[in-house]
């Protein structure tokens, strides 16, 4: 039992981790940048970009919280979790490349 609730500590220190980044998205003054290693593309609104991506990163935060409460389950439910993990970060880039990038980007 000890072990599922670190499990879940943990990830929901990771989720709180996103949910700090949008907090930093939300108040930047440049371009955040989505992908990791890759400059922010040049933007037509620089403060309407950070908010969508903002929302997006809490988003992301908050369902991964909600997608760790099967790990406090048992071993069965763990497998929930992570196929719901992975369809997270596919929607996620989705989300950004189809209607975030493409909205804002010069």
């Amino acid at each position: 039992m000890e072990g599922r609730v670190l499990g879940f500590v943990i990830w929901c220190a990771v989720g709180g981790i996103f949910l700090c980044l949008a907090g930093y998205a939300w108040f930047a003054e440049k371009p955040v940048g989505f992908w990791a290693n890759i400059k922010a593309p040049e933007v037509t609104d620089v403060r309407r970009y950070n908010r969508a991506v903002a929302k997006l990163f809490g988003a992301f935060g908050v369902v991964l919280i909600g997608l760790g409460v099967p790990l406090l389950m048992g071993s069965a439910w763990i497998l929930l979790s992570e196929v719901g993990v992975m369809a997270e970060c596919i929607a996620a880039m989705v989300v950004y490349s189809l209607v975030i990038e493409k909205k804002y980007k010069k």
